[in-house]
């Protein structure tokens, strides 16, 4: 190639451009391709940018096969053969060589001793021009012998052939040039896609026999069938059944609880035993309770999890049969006559809703939906406040791409059967409001955060449980009918920082309970609600530590109630379903009310959690937890808990038995269980543990000395 004139623009130390022209002769050749595209690129300049005067290569060494080939020696050397620099490739066969002034080189590669046993002599690519502000990209291909091949003899000074090498791309240069790729010419859509009009029914292969592994056992590719689960089904929304978006999704549970405790009840006078002449009688009781739930599920939307739903309808009835066998009269029902046996059923509706999404808040799948109708609600992540199945209208979304997600809900929740805990069709004249937002990455990654109002107004009624037990009002104090407004104030958590798994709630109760039976007089809410769980993972294990505290009222009739009390709370908290103190309700000697209520670590002395009225007038606790969680294999997980648990005051319990004093500690709570899912699936799932509470010197001044046992067991299958 001719260069006529060179032209060169440098800037001196006076600002001053100086123009200088150089002639030089080469022998003539054609100007390659890309050079052509380059001196004919539109010149861009970028404002204020600063020339640069290097370039640099990279690039990936493979073998003939396209294998990358680390360790190559990589020297490059100017036309005179004196050497610039010299690196080797890395583990993917990748190099770099950086600041190179313009010009042309000569570059060698050189082989390890692994890739060419007899010493090979490196590989030579002459003619390597290289630009000022130019980074070149090129592929090197090296016809080497691998030490699993014969070696071919070669001498150090041998030379060693050309290698397959090629330009890859040439980026930017100090002017800002661009080097435009050569333009592919893109086939139409016909060529690349076949258009289906109904995408969802791709058809299989022509090999029945088809086996995804070589092992006997793999069963043969499967077509599905409608009993089938795990397999395409369209009764579980693997197919549409109108249309291309309208899905049918049927689930149906089969859950079976046995529960073995033994829970010491006062003989009274009409004793099992007439001759016995123990306060408490024989405690031992045995229940078993099956629940059957199916969920009929029609949705118009998407498959895909992240993108709601256009609209829902979901329907989901439930059928219960439960069996209690106790070893004293007056446990199944007040009338002793009704013996030490019970068999119940029950039919309810848990779930009955339509759901309709109002608007689409840009293409991150934003949205606000409306639901209304019976549908299942958790206020908090360890459901402290609010947690059940109740008919309502819930507003609810995401914004900023679903790091923001809030909550608008109202409730009127109906009553439940006493023995099964399903929803009944009668009205329990009791209201709830929630609004809350959450918040992802709140204040460092990992960790989501909710602020919350909750309310609730249980107006003035009279109610028995369907055992015929009185429960509202609370048959203690001057038990007339009273209404509560609670309002609770909240700020929870629940993630990680760090390393450190954290969950957190605090609660501020505020509110009236118009004639609080046990105060006996109106009574203003101030009671408060704290709770943290850190936890750390090492491998399989998962070490915990928790602390929960709930206020207690320091005097029953100063017209504050100060313990603290929620709506329907159900703790998955410091072991939760594990424990015996949040598992069993204990029963109050001689009161008409419980300690604890089941699914309960709060001592608010209720007459039931489901039909009973909060109390704010009780005494507290203070709970300490330790535990582990141990996965032992995939399909089986251990846990293990400890409890400390303390009441926060003993004031009220003095006030209600009429006892002198009441010492604080409750005792010490200890479990062990296990869930075990079979063949790792999620459609059958065991547990079951065993839970020993050895009471304190409080829990025997009001109740026992006796060793409190829970064994039980839970087997779930899903379709």
């Amino acid at each position: 190639m001719t260069i006529t004139s060179q032209i060169r623009w440098r800037r001196c130390s006076a600002c001053v451009l100086v123009l200088s022209a150089v002639t030089a002769t080469a022998a003539a050749q054609q100007p390659s391709v890309t050079e052509t595209r380059r001196d004919s690129a539109p010149q861009q300049q970028l404002p204020q940018q600063t020339h640069r005067t290097t370039g640099a290569l990279q690039g990936i060494v493979t073998d003939p096969e396209g294998s990358p080939l680390p360790g190559v020696q990589v020297r490059l050397n100017h036309a005179d053969g004196s050497l610039l620099g010299t690196v080797q490739t890395a583990g993917d066969g990748i190099f770099r060589v950086l600041h190179i002034p313009p010009g042309v080189y000569v570059l060698s590669l050189t082989p390890p001793p692994s890739l060419a046993p007899a010493g090979g002599a490196p590989s030579i690519q002459p003619g390597v021009r290289l630009n000022a502000g130019e980074v070149l990209t090129v592929q090197i291909k090296l016809d080497v012998v691998r030490s699993y091949r014969s070696p071919i003899p070669q001498t150090p000074t041998q030379t060693g052939s050309a290698p397959s090498y090629k330009e890859l791309s040439r980026r930017p240069d100090a002017e800002g040039a661009l080097v435009p790729a050569a333009e592919a010419q893109v086939p139409p859509d016909s060529k690349l896609y076949q258009t289906q009009a109904y995408r969802w029914d791709t058809g299989l292969p022509d090999f029945p026999n088809y086996h995804r592994y070589d092992a006997a056992a793999e069963a043969p590719y499967v077509l599905g069938h409608w009993y089938d689960p795990f397999n395409r089904n369209r009764l579980k929304g693997d197919y549409p059944i109108l249309g291309q978006k309208t899905f049918f999704s049927f689930t149906a549970d089969a859950l079976t609880a046995i529960d073995g405790r033994r829970l010491p009840v006062p003989s009274g006078q009409s004793a099992v035993r007439p001759d016995s002449s123990q306060f408490f009688g024989r405690g031992g009781q045995f229940f078993l309770d099956e629940t059957f739930r199916f969920t009929f599920d029609l949705f118009h939307g998407d498959t895909a999890a992240f993108r709601p739903v256009d609209w829902r309808i979901r329907i989901t009835p439930a059928a219960d049969i439960n069996y209690l066998a106790a070893r004293e009269n007056g446990v199944v029902s007040p009338d002793v006559r009704a013996g030490t046996t019970r068999l119940d059923g029950w039919v309810g509706l848990q779930e009955a809703f339509a759901e309709v999404k109002l608007h689409d808040f840009g293409p991150d799948y934003d949205f606000m939906n409306l639901r209304a109708g019976i549908q299942a609600f958790n206020s908090d992540f360890r459901a402290f406040i609010f947690a059940d199945e109740q008919p309502g209208v819930r507003l609810f979304g995401n914004l900023r791409s679903n790091r923001i997600q809030y909550n608008l809900a109202g409730f009127d929740l109906l009553e439940k059967n006493t023995n099964s805990g399903l929803n009944t069709f009668d009205r329990r004249s009791r209201d709830v409001a929630v609004a809350n937002v959450f918040i992802q990455d709140f204040f460092a990654k990992g960790y989501t955060t909710e602020f919350s109002y909750d309310f609730a107004r249980d107006n003035a009624t009279i109610h028995y449980n369907d055992n015929g037990f009185l429960v509202r009002p609370a048959p203690i104090g001057t038990f007339a009918p009273h209404r509560v407004d609670a309002h609770y104030f909240g700020w929870t958590g629940d993630g990680h920082i760090g390393v450190i798994n954290v969950d957190n709630a605090f609660y501020q109760a505020l509110g009236n309970d118009t004639l609080n039976p046990l105060a006996g007089k109106r009574v203003d809410i101030n009671a408060q609600l704290a709770a943290l769980e850190l936890s750390r993972d090492r491998d399989w294990l998962r070490y915990r530590v928790s602390f929960l505290y709930a206020s207690g009222d320091s005097n029953p009739r100063d017209g504050t109630g100060r313990g603290f009390s929620s709506i329907v709370d159900g703790e998955s908290f410091a072991g939760g379903e594990f424990s015996f103190f949040n598992r069993e309700g204990i029963p109050l000697t001689s009161t008409g009310v419980a300690l604890t209520s089941p699914d309960s670590f709060l001592p608010d002395l209720r007459s039931s959690k489901d039909e009973g009225q909060s109390n704010f007038v009780n005494p507290g606790i203070y709970l300490y937890n330790a535990g582990v969680d141990a996965k032992l294999t995939p399909s089986l997980k251990v846990v293990g808990n400890v409890n400390f648990m303390q009441f926060a005051r003993t004031q009220p319990l003095i006030f209600l038995l009429q006892q002198n004093g009441v010492r604080r500690t409750i005792g010490v709570d200890s479990s062990l269980g296990f869930l075990y899912r079979p063949r790792l699936s999620e459609n059958i799932q065991v547990l079951g543990g065993l839970a020993v509470l050895a009471p304190g010197q409080g829990l025997r001044d009001i109740y026992t000395s006796q060793t409190l046992i829970s064994a039980f067991g839970t087997i779930r299958f899903q379709f």
